[in-house]
């Protein structure tokens, strides 16, 4: 969706809709599929640009960090962005960004696309590692079996023979 900024007169300018977004557009390995996106919000004059308002809902499905099995969650956020528009040049040299700086959109038009802004949002809503359960025993490291299903699958591990006088001494 495409809102034109110079239009919002003094009252918001709102909207409710439903998106369909692809997983591979996504670029995310770990993500398995993504349900309807429900999003809804406003748009506001606010001096000196246009404060954006919005709530997303959705469902992801993510591979699990340590079994790969496919978790779902629902996923309900909020959006809060301060929308400039032509802002002023960078400062030339390192600038230190406040946390109040990453909350800003810089648009060089009066038109403001809302796909990036929502890809981006969906993107910053996926864990770093998932887990389809807190004790979840992930892949044996030998035979690649699941462990939450076969939890000895390599049980009768070989001893390194330069250990194994070791493993004599150890008592019955």
């Amino acid at each position: 969706m495409r809102i034109r900024l110079d239009k919002v007169g003094d009252e918001p300018f709102r909207w409710s809709e439903k998106e369909t977004i692809a997983v591979e557009s996504m670029e995310r390995p770990d993500l398995l599929g993504l349900t309807e996106v429900e999003w809804s919000g406003s748009v506001a004059k606010a001096p000196p640009g246009y404060r954006l308002l919005a709530t997303l809902r959705y469902g992801q499905t993510l591979a699990c960090g340590r079994c790969l099995k496919p978790c779902e969650s629902r996923v309900e956020s909020e959006i809060d962005l301060v929308v400039m528009v032509n802002p002023p040049p960078p400062m030339a040299g390192e600038v230190r960004l406040e946390e109040s700086d990453l909350g800003v959109l810089a648009l060089a038009s009066e038109e403001l696309d809302t796909d990036p802004v929502l890809r981006e949002q969906i993107d910053l809503n996926i864990p770093m590692s998932e887990l389809c359960r807190p004790d979840c025993a992930g892949l044996c490291p030998r035979c690649g079996a699941d462990r939450n299903e076969t939890p000895d699958c390599c049980a009768e591990q070989s001893v390194d023979p330069r250990w194994r006088a070791l493993a004599d001494l150890k008592p019955s």
